[in-house]
């Protein structure tokens, strides 16, 4: 097996020159990135069909997005981590055919149990593929050309997100060879076995120096502590908040404590924990780690504009996924963009990503209360820009400064912190926004209750533009 550990140092600019097929493997590598958030989004407008085929109940339908969401969610780290130990190539592979398989058993489940099984599957597989893709990129590009790549990142992150809110909609109206919400699933085959050739044919194998073998027990420990948070974010709102819910939350800073003594004791015996403790003592890894979770509770948004023109503009599923294509478009385009502003303004395009944000969602405010009448569409795209500009910028200032050793691990960290934090912020803003909503059904209650929620997450930018003021900046150095 050709196992790439180091990329040679290029003689005339003193970095490394990048490997030579980077830049036909990137394309295969963000079909990993693409998938796992398509299938979140996508399912969502399939599952009225589900019931009607399925015979499902509310809580089975329910589960069918929280048992990925929350599976992703939880080992994220640990399929960060196998990359590392046993071979980034290899594991993306893997994760790529199993997503495909997985999605087959989807495609044609039976009954409710067998699709969330199928889904449990998914999220699975789909551990093994996503961190690989952030590490690889690490790895793989010279520090010159990192920026651009995570630009490209950060624009398939914003693909997935469009094309999952338009795609249900179209799939299971259209009928595709006769299948309805099947479609949804099986769209996945054809992607998929393209990304498993193409990871055969361009990827080039990357794993850790030195690599000790796995942590058993900081899996199982970092899994119950994420489970025990993840968990109760996902399926607390919708299942009105029971005590076993309340119980698990509180049990989790415990579990937490547990596993931070494990990790610490391991390396004092001179072991290879998990999670490397030390990577938070770069003040740019933890300041990074900390704007992803306060960044990506601005998910909740995708949430509280669909129901906002479901409910109160009384728009199809198909039409409300069209009236997020401007802020797709902002996110999309911006992302182009965002290597330039980073290379020209290093730490400092984090701050103007915010800023934008901020400017754009306040805009969708005063236009959702009627100050601004007429101008929502405008304040979405600037929303978009600014995103755009954060999402690569974020990652960067988590997975930039890393020993390429543990890029598996922060690219891990990184996913997961984001998937944390869309929980948060659905259960969060969203509890926020279905108390200031009520039982009001008119048009009013609703444009109030999108109004405060879209309010919260312009006070998250404030705290996120401020975070972004301590991120060192090496220019200055």
């Amino acid at each position: 097996m050709n196992i790439d550990r180091r990329i040679q140092p290029n003689p005339g600019t003193g970095e490394t020159a990048g490997d030579p097929r980077r830049w036909l493997a990137l394309p295969v590598l963000l079909t990993g990135a693409f998938l796992p958030i398509l299938d979140f989004n996508v399912v969502n407008l399939a599952l009225p069909a589900i019931r009607e085929s399925l015979g499902a109940s509310s809580s089975e339908l329910q589960f069918i997005i929280s048992a990925y969401a929350a599976t992703y969610a939880v080992f994220l780290i640990t399929g960060g981590r196998l990359g590392d130990w046993l071979g980034r190539k290899q594991m993306f592979t893997f994760g790529v055919a199993g997503f495909t398989l997985a999605s087959v058993l989807c495609g044609f489940a039976w009954s409710p149990g067998v699709l969330i099984a199928g889904r449990i599957l998914q999220g699975l597989t789909a551990t093994a593929m996503a961190p690989q893709v952030l590490a690889s990129i690490r790895v793989l590009f010279p520090p010159s050309e990192q920026g651009k790549a995570l630009g490209l990142y950060g624009a398939t992150f914003g693909l997935a997100n469009i094309v999952g809110q338009i795609l249900g909609g179209v799939l299971v109206s259209s009928h595709p060879l006769g299948f309805t919400w099947q479609a949804i699933f099986l769209i996945n085959i054809p992607i998929g076995l393209a990304a498993f050739i193409g990871s055969l044919i361009f990827l080039k194998d990357s794993r850790a120096e030195h690599a000790q073998k796995l942590d058993l027990g900081g899996v199982l420990l970092l899994s119950a502590t994420l489970g025990l948070l993840v968990y109760p974010l996902v399926e607390g709102r919708d299942s009105g908040w029971p005590c076993w819910i309340t119980a698990m939350l509180m049990a989790f800073p415990v579990m937490l404590t547990a596993f931070i003594l494990f990790e610490k004791r391991l390396m004092r015996r001179g072991g290879a924990p998990l999670v490397d403790l030390s990577l938070f003592r770069e003040t740019g890894f933890a300041i990074g780690v900390a704007m992803a979770l306060v960044y990506y509770m601005l998910s909740a948004f995708y949430l509280m504009f669909s129901i906002y023109l479901q409910g109160g503009l009384t728009l199809t599923p198909l039409e409300a996924g069209l009236r997020t294509l401007p802020f797709g478009i902002g996110y999309f385009t911006a992302s182009f963009l965002s290597a330039e502003i980073m290379r020209r303004l290093g730490p400092r395009a984090l701050t103007l990503g915010f800023v934008i944000q901020i400017l754009g969602f306040g805009s969708v405010v005063l236009a959702v209360s009627g100050v601004l009448a007429g101008y929502i569409e405008i304040g979405l795209v600037v929303a978009g820009v600014g995103f755009g500009i954060v999402m690569p910028s974020v990652i960067k200032a988590v997975i930039g400064g890393i020993d390429q050793r543990h890029a598996g691990l922060a690219s891990g960290i990184v996913i997961s912190t984001f998937q944390i934090g869309a929980a948060l912020g659905v259960a969060i803003i969203g509890g926020i926004f279905f108390s200031v909503l009520g039982a009001g059904q008119e048009f009013s209650s609703y444009s109030r209750a999108f109004a405060v929620a879209l309010g919260c997450n312009v006070a998250l930018l404030v705290i996120g533009a401020g975070l972004s003021l301590w991120l060192p900046n090496p220019r200055s150095s």
